[in-house]
C-alpha cells in the first residue's frame, strides 16, 4: 500500500512539472507575439510620421562651354563636328587616311569648317591623357599638330603599348618635337588645366546621343563610324545644298573684302 501511494505520489509529481513547463512555453510565445505587434505599430507610426524637409538651396553652376577646336573658316556653308576618342583605332585610321584630305579639299577650299570634340570612352586607359595633352598644346597654337602626333603615332602610348603606364613621357616628346614651351606644356598637363573644357566636349557628345568613335555631325545629319573622303565629301555637298543662301553686300567694298578673306585659308 506504502508503494503504491509513493509510486502515484510521484506520477503527480511529474504531472505538475510538465505542466508548469506547458505554461511557461506558452506564457514565452505570449509575449513573443505581443513584442512583434509592438514592434510593427511602431514601424507604421514611424513611417506615417511627417518627416523634415531638407533645407535645398539653389547656387549657380558654373561649367565649361564645349567649344571644341575650330579648324577653317568659322562663317563656311557647312559646319562639320566630329566626337573623337585619341586611342580609338577606328578615330586613328580615319585621322590618318581621309582627314588630310577633308583638310585639303573641303576646309582649305572654305567649304566647311571642321570642330573636335574630345569623346574620351572609358575603356581606353590613356584617352584622357592624351586629351589632356592636347588641349594643353592648343594653349600654344597647336592643337592640330598634337592630334596629328597622336593620331599617327597611337601604338607608341595607347593602354596596351609598353608606355601604357607613362603616356606623359611620349606626350612630353611630342611637345618637344612641335617646338613648343614644354616648361609651360607640363606645367599644364600636370594641373590638368582643360579638364573642364575636355568633359564639356564630352558632355556635348552624351547630350548629342552619340554611341561610338568616331561620330560626325555634318550639317543636319549625325552619322556614326569612319567615312571614306568620297562618302564624307557627298555629305558636305548635301548638306550645302540645304544650308542657307549667304547673304550679300551690295556696296563696293563688299567684293574687296569677300577677296581677302579668302585669301587667308584655313584658321587653326
Amino acid at each position: 500500500m506504502a508503494d503504491k501511494g509513493v509510486d502515484g505520489g510521484r506520477g503527480r509529481r511529474a504531472g505538475v512539472v510538465n505542466k508548469q513547463r506547458g505554461n511557461s512555453s506558452q506564457r514565452f510565445y505570449l509575449v513573443l507575439a505581443l513584442v512583434a505587434v509592438v514592434g510593427a505599430l511602431f514601424i507604421v507610426r514611424a513611417a506615417r510620421a511627417p518627416r523634415a524637409i531638407a533645407n535645398v538651396t539653389t547656387a549657380p553652376i558654373t561649367a565649361a562651354k564645349a567649344e571644341g577646336y575650330l579648324l577653317g573658316n568659322p562663317n563656311a556653308p557647312v559646319q562639320i563636328m566630329e566626337f573623337a576618342d585619341f586611342e580609338c583605332p577606328a578615330c586613328g585610321n580615319f585621322a590618318v587616311i581621309t582627314e588630310p584630305d577633308v583638310r585639303n579639299r573641303i576646309v582649305n577650299t572654305g567649304l566647311a569648317s571642321y570642330r573636335f570634340f574630345d569623346f574620351p570612352l572609358p575603356m581606353h586607359k590613356n584617352t584622357m591623357a592624351a586629351s589632356n595633352a592636347a588641349a594643353c598644346a592648343a594653349d600654344q597654337g597647336k592643337f592640330w599638330e598634337m592630334h596629328d602626333e597622336l593620331f599617327r603615332n597611337q601604338p607608341e602610348w595607347n593602354g596596351e603599348s609598353d608606355n601604357k603606364d607613362n603616356p606623359k613621357k611620349v606626350f612630353l616628346g611630342y611637345a618637344k618635337s612641335l617646338g613648343l614651351n614644354t616648361d609651360a606644356w607640363e606645367k599644364c598637363f600636370d594641373s590638368q588645366a582643360h579638364q573642364s573644357r575636355i568633359l564639356a566636349n564630352q558632355a556635348e557628345g552624351v547630350r548629342r546621343n552619340v554611341q561610338s568613335t568616331p561620330t560626325f555631325v555634318i550639317g543636319t545629319r549625325q552619322i556614326p563610324g569612319a567615312l571614306s573622303y568620297d562618302a564624307f565629301k557627298a555629305y558636305v555637298d548635301s548638306a550645302a545644298k540645304e544650308a542657307p543662301p549667304v547673304a550679300t553686300k551690295t556696296d563696293s567694298a563688299a567684293p574687296k573684302t569677300a577677296a581677302k578673306s579668302t585669301t587667308k585659308g584655313a584658321t587653326k
